[in-house]
C-alpha cells in the first residue's frame, strides 16, 4: 500500500513538471514510515485543532490522553471539529488515580469515549450557541450547553476561551466532561 501511495505521489511531481529531489523523497518516506497526518510537520500553516493543543502548555494533559487513545491523527484530519479541550487543572481535579488508570492500555476504551465525548462533528462558532442546546458528540452522548450573561458552559464546564483551527474550533474548559452512565 505505501508503495503505490508513493509511486501515485512521484507521478503527480513529475506531471506538475518538478521531480522530487532525494531530500524530499527521504523526508516524505520518513513521514510516512513515522505514522499519520499529525507527523506530518508544516511550520507555514494555520494550526489545526491538535496544534492549538500540542502548542499549549495547558493541555499537555489532554495530549498525552489523545495519544494514548490514537486520536491524533483522527483531529489532525478535514474535520470540521469542535472540541471541547479540558486543562491540565481539569484534569487534576479527578479523583485521584483516575487518569493513571485511564491512561492503563486495557482501558483505551473508556478513554476513548471520555475523549469522543469531547468532540463534535462539525464547527460551532460561540455566536450560534443557544442555551439549552445540545450537541450529539462523537460517542453518540449529547452535552448541553448554557449561555447566560456572556457566559458559556458545556454540561458544568466553563469555557474559558476559544481558539480557530483550521478543521474546527477549540473551546477550552475547566472540569472534563465525563459521559452519563449507561
Amino acid at each position: 500500500m505505501k508503495k503505490s501511495i508513493w509511486i501515485v505521489f512521484v507521478l503527480f511531481l513529475a506531471s506538475c513538471g518538478q521531480q522530487p529531489t532525494s531530500d524530499d523523497q527521504n523526508e516524505t518516506a520518513a513521514r510516512a514510515e513515522d505514522g499519520g497526518q499529525s507527523n506530518v510537520k508544516d511550520a507555514d500553516s494555520q494550526p489545526d485543532v491538535v496544534d492549538i493543543a500540542l502548542n499549549s502548555p495547558d493541555h499537555s494533559t489532554l495530549v498525552s490522553a489523545l495519544k494514548a487513545a490514537g486520536y491524533l491523527d483522527e483531529l489532525s484530519n478535514a474535520g470540521p471539529f469542535t472540541v471541547f479541550a479540558p486543562t491540565n487543572a481539569a484534569f487534576d481535579k479527578l479523583p485521584a488515580g483516575t487518569l493513571d488508570n485511564l491512561l492503563k492500555t486495557e482501558n483505551k476504551d473508556n478513554l476513548r469515549n471520555i475523549l469522543e465525548y469531547h468532540v463534535y462533528v462539525g464547527v460551532l462558532s460561540e455566536n450560534l450557541i443557544q442555551d439549552g442546546m445540545k450537541l450529539n458528540q462523537v460517542n453518540l452522548d449529547n452535552v448541553v450547553l448554557r449561555k447566560k450573561d456572556g457566559k458559556l458552559t458545556a454540561n458544568d464546564a466553563n469555557v474559558l476561551g476559544s481558539a480557530r483551527g483550521t478543521n474546527g474550533i477549540v473551546y477550552v474548559i475547566d472540569a472534563v466532561l465525563l459521559p452519563p452512565e449507561k
